[in-house]
């Protein structure tokens, strides 16, 4: 079983969705954790929404948290998977062992929920979602 650590500035949106995916679809073979280099300290209430009601997927241990907690030995990463540039800069010349990082660029969603109606929030999770899921997709296939 293999540790996957998705890190993201907030940890409140992209982060979170990586990490229940893996969590709700990959567990046979992968442990997703996230957290954020400046972690606002909750899931956004619509990312929450969409990966419970539309997704089905169980956050009941999920949290907002900062990675400084992973660096504790306790926790053997065996991936770092950075999934906006602001974390990227900021989490990759610090991590320690030489982790192996690889950084995704996917657009925050959050930033874009103002002046939206639900239809509109829904269709941009849904796509930041499918962006997310299929680069797990493409990493796993390449993942020996």
């Amino acid at each position: 079983m293999k540790n996957i650590l998705f890190v993201c500035t907030g940890n409140s949106a992209r982060s979170i969705i990586a990490e229940s995916i893996i969590n709700n679809k990959y567990s046979y073979k992968f442990k997703a954790y996230s957290a954020g280099s400046n972690p606002t300290g909750k899931i956004n209430e619509n990312i929450k929404l969409y990966l419970t009601k539309i997704k089905n997927f169980n956050l009941e241990n999920y949290s907002s948290k900062n990675f400084e907690i992973f660096l504790d030995k306790k926790f053997n990463i065996d991936h770092v998977i950075t999934v906006c540039n602001n974390a990227n800069n900021e989490v990759c010349p610090i991590w320690p062992n030489n982790k192996k990082i690889i950084h995704w660029d996917i657009e925050d969603p959050v930033s874009k929920f103002k002046n939206s109606d639900e239809n509109q929030i829904n269709e941009i999770i849904n796509v930041t979602y499918d962006k997310i899921n299929e680069k797990i997709n493409i990493w796993l296939n390449n993942e020996n």
